[in-house]
């Protein structure tokens, strides 16, 4: 049925813009589109853009994680510094990662470090977040048995707190990749960074609007791609989660 319904629609497109109710100057048929994109596929510089694009998202995600998880665990787990830090983090989250591409361009230029900046930036904090509310979400009475065993502080995170937050942690990265990916693209736009951003805008300055609108494509099938890749391994990892079996019974 989902594949219906993108032929349907794909269909329905074509069909207006070759009856011309809708501009085919600007929104070309899906079939030029798609005999674009075939023409790129076969172009060494089609895939040193994806290879750019996807290297600043991985490495941004990469460093969102590394601060996002360890600070989230680390903050959520005491409520003394959770309300230390929470005014400080309330001003930071909200600020759009785009009002921060001039700071970027300043210290780093246009080059793949002002592109790791920006995703790493917007996407550490759905990724915090979500770790900040796994750790406080932890059942009491668990933490309480663990503490009446005499387990450790240490041996309490690791046996209780973290398998409680995993399943926060992996809801986080998943949005967190599909944020970063949104990043990398734009920084590619805005400032011109190597990458299927900088593509677009080349193509759309040079009127192949057929082009352009393959190489949008690209970018949705790359952020659809990176969604079903994190879900998967997913529902790998939490395969011992009540949801996850839920699903798997469905």
């Amino acid at each position: 049925m989902p594949w219906l319904g993108v032929a349907a629609v794909l269909g329905l497109f074509e069909l207006l813009t070759r009856t011309d109710a809708i501009s085919s100057r600007h929104f070309p048929p899906p079939s030029e589109m798609f005999a674009a994109l075939g023409d790129e596929l076969v172009t060494a510089d089609f895939w040193a853009a994806v290879g750019n694009t996807m290297q600043g998202w991985a490495i941004g995600l990469a460093v969102a994680a590394a601060i996002a998880i360890p600070v989230g665990i680390v903050v959520g787990s005491s409520a003394v510094l959770y309300r230390a830090v929470r005014a400080v983090i309330e001003f930071l989250r909200p600020i759009p990662s785009v009002a921060l591409i001039p700071l970027a361009v300043l210290i780093w230029g246009s080059g793949l470090e002002s592109k790791v900046f920006l995703a790493a930036f917007a996407s550490t904090w759905p990724l915090l977040m979500q770790t900040l509310y796994g750790v406080q979400d932890v059942d009491p009475v668990a933490t309480d048995t663990a503490r009446s065993f005499g387990l450790t502080r240490p041996q309490r995170l690791v046996y209780v707190t973290l398998p409680s937050a995993v399943p926060y942690i992996a809801t986080g990265v998943r949005i967190s990749a599909a944020v970063a990916l949104i990043l990398a693209v734009t920084a590619e736009l805005v400032i011109g960074a190597p990458g299927l951003g900088r593509e677009i805008n080349i193509a759309r300055q040079s009127e192949a609007v057929d082009v352009m609108y393959a190489l949008i494509a690209v970018t949705g099938l790359l952020g659809w791609g990176v969604n079903v890749l994190f879900s998967r391994l997913e529902r790998r990892v939490l395969h011992w989660h009540p949801s996850q079996r839920a699903q798997v019974a469905r």
